[in-house]
Parts: structure tokens; C-alpha cells; sequence
């Protein structure tokens, strides 16, 4: 299987931490020349202490950086073949009716409309490259009900739609458009999910993580590297004939909650 990426230009929201920062590892270690962004400059700095990239301080619910990041990942780049739309966040967690707007306002913000906000100026450089590949994150949240978590399985949602209307559209430029479907992946970002559903219900943590993996079929969590080890195979010649897809990544999560 040929997944290597030598000198693909790869563009990777949110990749100084988690997911993204092992991203980032995954495509340079296959031979891409690799941009990141990260809302957090400390971030980004010790990830180019360690790995060969080149990196601009972004929030990508926020479309002026998001100019400021296509400018600078053209500058680095030169151009782009691949672009995997990681960035991100939890939201709240609660009752529909306890949840502030701001706090819906700002998940959607960066789970769905940063993810369009990246994507409107991706395409275009993709089709100046004769093709290429859009990865976006969805979530196990993205084809099953999420209770107390709304705002995030709403956006989730929202990127599968996005990613079969756009695989649609740009099929015949021959750019291809998937989502990955992560389920409960190891790390502190999922640790701090489970603590604020354990507290919404009054639970321990302990608690509601066993909860949590009594409902997905292998009774595990995956690995930030499962998740980027699909990425590199959906942007390599391997995936080649692969587009409009929701794939889950996830140990077989059968319910959330």
C-alpha cells in the first residue's frame, strides 16, 4: 500500500496538540512538507522545537486569521495538495435549556463554520494543483444523539453534510472530500468530556468513563495515531478512489452518553 506523501503540501488545523500534533508527526514522517495552526503560540512553539514544520497562530472560528493562515501556508508551502480540517473544541455540556448562547455560538463557530471558513480558500489553491485532498473531523457524535453535549453533536452533524455536499461539487476538479469519525479517543481532551458529564450527572469520573467504553464494542478507547494513520490513507494514492465518506474510527461506539 502506497502511503507515502513525498513533497505533498499539507495544511493541518489545530495540529500542535492531540489529534492534530500527531497529524503532523504521521505526514512528516511519510515526506510531506507540513503547515500547522494552533490558537495557542506556546503550542505551536514546542511543536517546532521537535517536528519540521512551519506554523501560524490561528482561531479558525475567526475569518480574518484564517486569511492571515492561507497567507502564510501559500508563503511556506507553495501551493497545497492536502488540507485536513482538525480544529475543534468540546463545548458545553448540559441541558439544552442551561446552555448559553454564547457557549453554542462558539462551538459551532469553530467546529462548522471554521472548518467552511478554511475550506472556501482551500479549494481553490486544490484545483491550482490539479487535485487533491480535504480530510475533515467529524465525530461518532456526527451519526449518533449525544445528550447534554447539543452544540457539539449539532456541528458534528453538520460536517458530514458539508463533506458529501462538497465531495459532490469538487468530484469532477478531482479533489477528495471525507470526514473521519473519531469515537472516544485516549488523552486529556477526553478526560475532560467525561469529568463534566460525571459532574452533570453527579457521578465519579471513574464512573461515567466505564460508562462510557460499556457502550462501544471493543470496550476501548483509540489512539490519536488510529485517527491520523486513516488521515494519511485518505490523502495518500491509496485512497485515491475514496470521497464523500463518514468514516468512523471508533472500536465500534454503538451509543453516546
Amino acid at each position: 500500500m502506497e502511503l507515502s506523501m513525498n513533497n505533498q503540501r499539507v495544511l493541518i488545523t489545530a495540529g500542535a496538540g492531540g489529534i492534530g500534533r500527531v497529524m503532523a508527526q504521521t505526514f512528516v514522517d511519510a515526506g510531506a512538507k507540513v503547515h500547522i495552526c494552533d490558537v495557542a503560540q506556546s503550542a505551536l512553539d514546542e511543536t517546532m522545537k521537535g517536528l519540521k514544520v512551519t506554523a501560524t497562530r490561528c482561531d479558525v472560528s475567526d475569518r480574518k486569521q484564517v486569511d492571515l493562515l492561507f497567507a502564510d501556508a501559500r508563503k511556506h508551502l507553495g501551493g497545497l495538495d492536502v488540507l485536513v480540517n482538525n480544529a475543534g473544541i468540546a463545548g458545553p455540556t448540559g441541558k439544552v435549556e442551561e446552555i448559553a448562547v454564547e457557549d453554542w455560538e462558539r462551538c459551532i463557530g469553530v467546529d462548522l463554520n471554521g472548518m467552511f471558513y478554511c475550506t472556501r480558500l482551500a479549494v481553490p489553491m486544490l484545483k491550482a494543483a490539479g487535485g487533491g485532498s480535504i480530510i475533515n473531523l467529524s465525530s461518532a457524535a456526527g451519526r449518533l444523539g449525544f445528550p447534554f453535549r447539543t452544540p457539539y453533536a449539532a456541528a458534528k452533524w453538520g460536517v458530514v453534510g458539508f463533506t458529501k455536499s462538497l465531495s459532490m461539487e469538487v468530484g469532477t476538479d478531482n479533489i477528495r472530500v471525507n470526514a473521519i469519525q473519531p469515537g472516544v479517543v485516549e488523552g486529556e481532551r477526553i478526560d475532560r468530556v467525561i469529568d463534566a458529564k460525571a459532574k452533570a450527572l453527579g457521578i465519579s469520573f471513574e464512573e461515567q468513563k466505564q460508562r462510557s467504553l460499556e457502550k462501544v464494542s471493543m470496550r476501548t478507547m483509540v489512539s490519536p495515531q488510529d485517527i491520523a494513520t486513516m488521515a494519511l490513507y485518505l490523502a495518500s494514492a491509496a485512497g485515491r478512489h475514496v470521497t464523500g465518506q463518514a468514516i468512523s474510527v471508533c472500536a465500534g461506539v454503538e451509543m453516546l452518553g
